[in-house]
């Protein structure tokens, strides 16, 4: 596999770090916590990526189901790993939760200050 892919879920990660870092708008910051989820989803499932070489070709990876007249042994040589696909479809359903719960607290405090601007938040602080 190539490693543009690589690259890319690495240039996805830093604009969501830059994001975080630099962004004063909650929003903005809830955003590129999102992005660095989804980079972060996306390393996993390639690092659990197999391409088979057989007779001088490459193929993608067979997925992880055990065939008829198929040894355990030849799916283990064949397939895709499928412990990170079990952790990425857990991650989901945590940034899920996380994502509700952020949203949430967005809400809250432009409700109570009326604005999105972290500097303005902390200067009403009081």
């Amino acid at each position: 596999m190539s490693t543009g892919i690589y690259i890319l879920a690495l240039a996805v990660l830093l604009a969501g770090l830059y994001a975080m870092v630099a962004k004063k708008n909650i929003v903005k910051i809830i955003v590129g916590l999102l992005a660095i989820d989804y980079a972060l989803n996306l390393m996993l499932v390639l690092v659990g990526y197999r391409e088979v070489v057989r007779a001088g070709c490459r193929e993608s990876g067979l997925p992880p189901i055990l065939a008829e007249g198929q040894t355990p042994a030849q799916l283990a040589a064949m397939a895709v790993d499928p412990l990170p696909q079990a952790m990425v479809l857990t991650s989901i359903v945590i940034g899920l939760g996380l994502t509700a719960l952020m949203v949430a607290m967005g809400i809250r405090l432009y409700e109570r200050y009326g604005t999105f601007d972290t500097n303005r938040i902390r200067r009403l602080r009081g």
